[in-house]
């Protein structure tokens, strides 16, 4: 069969998750035959990744869209924190994208302030961000048929005994003058499953259509949709319940389904892009993290949108449009574009000339070393999502560390309190060595007796394997792979491993997923840094 025919019969159905892995709270735009979709990065830079396409079926990533301190300040940022459920709208010539940075979720206190950034091309420029309130998170623009544009947010309710998700706000705002203007209400309390979130409104049909996200982002997860003649309500339920969910469903591949948003194609259908999950056991750890997927949504005789079954499908029919592939993306990053591909996330800090060097060495990743692992102000690990159950990365570090305050490797890593770690070092004596590092729940485990003394050698090749419920790590000196004979557990390096409630109060939370990734330390701040030849994510 032909590269072409194949390309059209592929077209005829989308496989889900459409963006695997660290890809949650999708909010989908189409601008005249482009889709874009962006998503949450929370500690991560750049800030809202965006994927484009052309069919709905092939995706490619643009990168993000906060490249810049300017935009957005992640010094400090808590695990989870930072940017939560972006909003991506259009309007009379600009892209308008608003965004929550949430500094805290410790007793009832977010701390959401939210953000606006416009531009006139999905790559920018972007302009400098516009403050709007901070009332409550997950903020959303809609533009109204009749020019006006309004805020909608969840509304935030810290005080003890209240609903903390005390429903949906709206306020309008005013383009001209770039703020918020008028007194804001709330149009719509939720649902008796209640934590109410993730507003998005639009028009049909002579309706206002509201969805929202309820039931938390965990397995009770759902998208409600309500409606109403009147722009501030009242909004009446589906009486035939959740748009779109899989509780009491735990068979279903695509779990967590909820978190929605919709588009409209050129040939008037429509399409649901949510939030899922792919648990390794039936409700169990998600190490991939909450992913990006696309249902079918028709529209009953009574007016109401409907999915099929109401259930995430893991495979639905394409939209009619042509098919549109993109050019594979290279297994191998060389290293020889001035600027860190697309893939590429960087912790807490932007990928700034301070501590990435692209230009210093041809073909090399230059990586000034940075904080510890718990350190929330200048840390320097360069990562990607892991997509797959079964993926690898592998890359050939060059790195002379003066002590044992210096360290260069490859990690599977979760979080600041969830990683493992295989990284170059200077032991006491001098030599260089190998060393194995794991941290669970912030509880580090060391594992003197798998040390590798590389004999003098400072270019040492790495690898990191996801395998399921397991992790490993391998190195090569020289003269062939060797696999380090342990098996790490891979799990811990999940959204439910990272969660953790302290007398009803989240301590800690999990919304990322696992990343694999290029980590340099330099604790002592000695000015070392790390040379990383090329880097190879295969996934099995």
């Amino acid at each position: 069969m032909s590269t072409e025919i194949a390309d059209v019969a592929i077209a005829r159905s989308i496989r889900n998750p459409v963006l695997t892995g660290f890809h949650p709270d999708p909010s989908i735009l189409r601008v005249d035959d482009d889709y874009y979709l962006a998503t949450s990065t929370f500690e991560w830079y750049p800030g809202v990744r965006v994927h484009h396409s052309k069919d709905l079926v092939h995706w490619r990533e643009l990168g993000g869209i906060i490249t810049e301190r300017r935009l957005l300040d992640l010094r400090g940022c808590g695990d989870s924190n930072g940017i939560w459920a972006p909003d991506l709208t259009y309007h009379d010539g600009l892209f308008y994208l608003v965004y929550s940075d949430v500094a805290s979720f410790a007793s009832g206190y977010w701390d959401a302030q939210n953000f606006l950034t416009t531009a006139p091309t999905i790559t920018g420029p972007w302009s400098d961000p516009v403050r709007l309130h901070s009332h409550g998170f997950d903020a959303a623009l809609f533009h109204d048929d009749d020019g006006t544009s309004w805020l909608l947010a969840m509304s935030a309710d810290w005080r003890p005994g209240r609903d903390r998700f005390g429903g949906i706000e709206i306020q309008q705002y005013d383009p001209a003058r770039r703020q918020l203007v008028g007194r804001p209400r709330i149009i719509f309390t939720g649902t008796e499953v209640g934590l109410t979130e993730g507003p998005h409104l639009y028009r049909h049909d002579g309706w206002y259509w509201l969805v929202t996200a309820e039931g938390g982002t965990s397995w009770e997860h759902q998208v409600t949709v309500a409606r109403s003649r009147e722009l501030f309500g009242p909004y009446e339920v589906d009486p035939a319940g959740p748009l779109l969910t899989s509780v009491g469903r735990p068979e279903l591949t695509l779990q967590k389904a909820g978190h929605g948003s919709l588009v409209r194609t050129q040939r008037g259908e429509w399409y649901l892009a949510h939030l899922v999950a792919r648990p390794y056991t039936p409700l169990g750890n998600c190490v991939l993290g909450r992913e990006t997927a696309l249902q079918k949504v028709d529209w009953s005789p009574g007016g109401w949108p409907c999915v099929s079954g109401r259930v995430p499908a893991d495979e639905i029919p394409a939209p009619d449009l042509p098919a549109h592939p993109w050019p594979d993306e290279p297994a191998t990053d060389h290293f020889d574009a001035p600027q860190l591909g697309a893939g590429w996330s960087t912790l807490r800090r932007p990928a700034t000339d301070d501590w990435i060097d692209l230009r210093s060495r041809p073909s090399h990743l230059r990586v000034h070393g940075g904080q510890s692992p718990v350190g929330k102000q200048t840390p320097s690990l360069v990562a990607r999502p892991v997509g797959a159950v079964h993926c690898s990365l592998e890359t050939v570090v060059e790195f002379d560390p003066g002590d044992h305050r210096h360290l260069a490797g490859i990690t599977g890593y979760y979080n600041t309190e969830n990683w493992h770690h295989l990284y170059l070092t200077r032991a006491d004596d001098g030599r260089s060595v190998l060393e194995l590092l794991s941290c669970d729940g912030g509880h580090r485990t060391a594992y003197p007796h798998l040390t590798v003394d590389t004999g003098g050698r400072l270019r040492v090749g790495l690898r990191v394997t996801f395998d399921g419920p397991v992790l490993h790590f391998a190195y090569d000196l020289g003269d062939g792979w060797r696999r380090l004979p342990v098996e790490l557990d891979a799990t811990i390096l999940s959204d439910e491993h990272a969660a953790r409630i302290v007398d009803g109060e989240p301590a800690a939370w999990g919304f990322t997923g696992a990343l694999l990734g290029l980590w340099v330390q330099d604790i002592g701040g000695d000015g070392r840094y790390a040379d990383f030849d090329h880097a190879t994510y295969l996934e099995h």
